[in-house]
């Protein structure tokens, strides 16, 4: 796709306290497309007032002030380790407030999110950020959706990203919206990280969040994930664990707060979940290779935990990469 002759003025603003990853990975994948594959970006680290900022880590970064006549594309805000940090930006909220409006997109990577939403930036979007502060965001800020399992949202102008690493996810969409999808694998690649993971991607991982303890319980949970094509019943599980079935699916809901068949299904929607939404393979094919053994089954699974059918995940995914729809073939399996 053409460069454009202009350069896209991305700006990333920090304060003290900031969390340096959330700079860092976005940064560098911009940096990355500008100087290895000729993309016209000009990047800027900027604060209230220009000059060496410290993050939370301790490194100072050397900022700019705003520029007031410079032609702004992207405005991204970072986060910090914890709140108390960002509600003590009064004088960045101000900043981001006096800015956005001349950006073309406006975004925040992790905990950044408060401080667009204090500029008023979200206000009646859909948003993200890291998990452990969703719902504090939520209380503080009613007028806004988050939406605490993306990896990152885009809701027309207004970008928000998912905790620390998922910067990086939003940067290489960002990439691609601008230059094309061969741009941001080129990118990703220099990364040397998976191309992105798409928007709709759950920030979770099923064996985190179940989180039994290390031992008999924990290493079934490895075994069935790592054959989720099986059948997998309590007396396999059971014999993995080396104790009697009853004592295991006592122990497994007391130690994981499921049955082991409600883990298995969300073991199973976590396999199937990338592949609904970054591939174009048939859902009934998908569903017997992750072992639900029928699409019925796998849709009634993933309305009970993703509130959605496979087929409203895919579309959702596709639309917020806007792609086209998949062909006719493989829409006929869906």
């Amino acid at each position: 796709m053409p460069q454009a002759s202009v350069p896209r003025a991305i700006w990333f603003v920090v304060f003290p306290g900031f969390e340096l990853l959330d700079l860092g990975g976005p940064l560098c994948a911009f940096n990355l497309a500008r100087d290895f594959h000729q993309v016209a970006y000009e990047v800027r680290v900027v604060s209230v007032a220009g000059g060496l900022v410290s993050g939370s880590s301790g490194i100072a970064i050397d900022t700019l002030p705003p520029a007031p006549t410079i032609h702004l594309d992207t405005l991204i805000v970072v986060g910090a380790p914890t709140t108390e940090i960002l509600y003590a930006q009064s004088e960045t909220a101000d900043l981001v407030r006096t800015v956005a409006p001349r950006a073309r997109r406006k975004a925040s990577v992790c905990t950044g999110a408060f401080l667009l939403a204090a500029a008023g930036v979200l206000e009646g979007h859909r948003a993200t950020t890291h998990w452990r502060y969703a719902g504090e965001l939520q209380r503080r800020h009613p007028g806004l959706k988050v939406d605490s399992d993306r990896i990152f949202v885009r809701e027309d102008d207004v970008w928000t990203s998912a905790g620390i690493t998922a910067g990086i996810d939003l940067a290489l969409a960002m990439i691609e919206e601008d230059c094309g999808i061969e741009t941001s694998k080129a990118i990703a690649r220099d990364l040397v990280v998976y191309h992105r993971r798409s928007g709709g991607q759950s920030q979770f991982s099923t064996m985190l969040e179940l989180e039994p303890r290390p031992g008999r319980i924990r290493d079934a949970l490895a075994y069935a994930r790592a054959h989720l094509g099986e059948r997998l019943s309590v007396e396999q599980l059971s014999d993995v664990a080396r104790i009697s079935p009853r004592q295991f699916a006592r122990q497994f809901t007391a130690e994981t707060g499921e049955t082991p068949a409600r883990a298995i299904e969300r073991l199973r929607c976590e396999a199937a979940l990338p592949r609904i939404e970054a591939t174009t393979e048939p859902l009934d094919q998908i569903a017997f290779q992750v072992g639900f053994g029928d699409l019925d089954r796998m849709r009634k699974v993933c309305i009970r935990i993703f509130g959605q059918p496979p087929q409203a995940l895919r579309r959702r995914c596709r639309a917020e990469r806007n792609i086209g729809p998949a062909s006719a073939s493989h829409d006929a399996t869906t």
